[in-house]
């Protein structure tokens, strides 16, 4: 989305920032003509972070992590609230950077007064992404009660893989009979993973119900089939 030009109407270099941004964003992302118009927006007003935020995103894109850390870092300096979530969910997603995907949402938690947000796909609520990042790092307490709180205070939301993502915690920490409730109710929130068909018969191999186990492993390869999986355009998380 565009930014808010009129606020910096008592600015003339960041107010003319803004509208170079605004330029540029028409354009296809990352060609040369945007990050141009990028370019000469941080030129004009070198505080103004949209500009450095919008031209890092096509070097992530690219696989150009350092020159988008150098950008996104700038942008986080001028405006940490608004982009210390991004950084961090960034971080998460293509960096595996698992120690300092948890010290910008922890800082973003520290600095705001209020809910922290969602990551930039929608599906993962930031206090999700902390505690996979968590779940990564081995503490699997630590997620497990990340999860379970952001579950009890948004009972009204259904994001698509919160019960998922607990269930395999518990299946990774050998409490199957749990795992396999997870499960369950991530079908009931969101019927479209075959991974969940997958753990749950893995789940009760471990319980020793080979009936299940085979059942549900087949229903996971149908699912797999028609394409019902998590996916991303740029990297699984």
């Amino acid at each position: 989305a565009p930014p808010n030009c009129e606020i910096y109407r008592e600015d003339e270099d960041c107010y003319e920032a803004c509208q170079l941004a605004i330029e540029a964003i028409r354009y296809k992302q990352g060609s040369y003509t945007s990050q141009e118009y990028f370019s000469e927006s941080i030129e004009m007003c070198p505080s103004f972070p949209y500009s450095f935020m919008e031209k890092a995103v096509p070097y992530l894109k690219r696989g150009q992590f350092i020159e988008w850390k150098r950008l996104i870092d700038r942008a986080v300096e001028l405006s940490p609230t608004s982009y210390l979530g991004y950084r961090g969910w960034c971080r998460l997603q293509f960096l595996r950077d698992y120690e300092g995907a948890i010290q910008d949402i922890e800082l973003l938690k520290q600095s705001i007064n209020g809910d922290i947000g969602y990551c930039q796909t929608g599906d993962y609520h930031l206090n999700v992404a902390l505690a996979l990042c968590y779940k990564e790092l081995g503490n699997y307490d630590k997620a497990r009660t990340l999860i379970q709180e952001h579950l009890t205070t948004n009972q009204s939301y259904n994001d698509p893989y919160d019960y998922y993502h607990l269930g395999v915690i518990e299946y990774e920490s050998g409490n199957y009979e749990l795992a396999i409730q997870h499960f369950m109710k991530q079908i009931e929130v969101n019927d479209y993973l075959g991974e969940t068909y997958y753990f749950i018969a893995m789940a009760n191999k471990k319980l020793e119900k080979f009936e299940a186990y085979k059942q549900n492993l087949i229903k996971a390869e149908q699912y797999y089939k028609n394409g019902k999986m998590r996916s991303d355009t740029y990297t699984e998380t």
